[in-house]
């Protein structure tokens, strides 16, 4: 038995954002022979199963980057901020004055004032051009309300709340030296971990709280030895599950910096390059 982990976007999903019969069918008689798939996502646990839904598939999932670890619906384990790293993340974050929001265990919340914040960094004239081609431009940049969450005023509404655990905090940085900016003094927080799955976004978490530690807690769950596990991905926050797999797998259209990390490169996402590293290098 192996456990095989799946990043979604840019891997399992193709680039109009769907997951193709010949990946459904590569999962589906993986999982007939005995191995664990399961999805390990920067996106939430809600969002994780809502596209698999579509495909009548059924895995065991992590969220948020591997904060939050599910299977069959049931938490497994949870990984959050403490109330001092969110307040010390929120002040980092209002100083710049960019668009981000929150994954909760109550749901994902943005500020209001999300719009205002995007039209401001875009009129800077300090995107690079590059930036609006991007395969993730329109996925970060698609206002908050189209995706369900909902907003706050005061960013200390969440942060202050004891009901609330925050698992994420997902930044959007368009201007490349506000973005270095922030990312040092956010990696100078104690136990927090940061990461990014795009050019100009900034995924801050616990120190726990990476695809790698994901894929450990799901290995362990199963009793699956780390050597017997895989990872598939294609990118920067996908390296911890490289380093940790067994076997790690790069897809042919990962950054250059990703395909580093990892042990052999499949196809492109538009390859199915899933279903191609699943049959040549698992099931066979």
């Amino acid at each position: 038995m192996k456990l095989i982990a799946l990043d979604l976007d840019g891997t399992t999903l193709n680039s109009t954002k769907e997951i193709s019969d010949e990946n459904i069918g590569a999962i589906k008689k993986a999982q007939q022979q005995g191995h664990i798939v399961m999805i390990l996502s920067g996106r939430s646990q809600t969002s994780i199963n809502e596209q698999l839904a579509k495909y009548g598939l059924d895995c065991p999932v992590g969220g948020n980057n591997g904060t939050a670890i599910y299977v069959n619906g049931k938490l497994v384990e949870l990984n959050s901020l403490s109330p001092t790293q969110n307040q010390k993340v929120a002040v980092e974050i209002e100083k710049e004055y960019v668009p981000y929001n929150i994954s909760t265990n109550k749901g994902i919340f943005a500020p209001r004032n999300w719009s205002e914040r995007l039209e401001s960094v875009l009129l800077s004239g300090r995107v690079p051009e590059e930036y609006y081609e991007n395969k993730h431009y329109k996925m970060f940049t698609t206002p908050p309300h189209v995706y369900g969450h909902s907003f706050f005023d005061q960013v200390e509404e969440i942060i202050n709340n004891k009901d609330f655990t925050v698992q994420k905090f997902l930044i959007l940085g368009l201007d490349p030296e506000q973005k270095k900016r922030m990312q040092q003094n956010l990696q100078s927080i104690e136990e927090t971990y940061v990461a990014g799955s795009s050019p100009f976004n900034l995924e801050v978490t616990h120190f726990n709280g990476n695809k790698g530690y994901g894929l450990k807690v799901m290995a362990r769950y199963f009793n699956i030895p780390l050597e017997d596990t895989v990872a598939i991905g294609d990118e920067n926050n996908d390296i911890p599950m490289f380093n940790a797999a067994g076997l790690s797998i790069a897809m042919g259209n990962a950054e250059e910096e990703v395909k580093k990390h990892s042990d052999i490169v499949t196809l492109s996402n538009d390859e199915h390059g899933v279903a191609y590293a699943i049959e040549r290098y698992i099931l066979n």
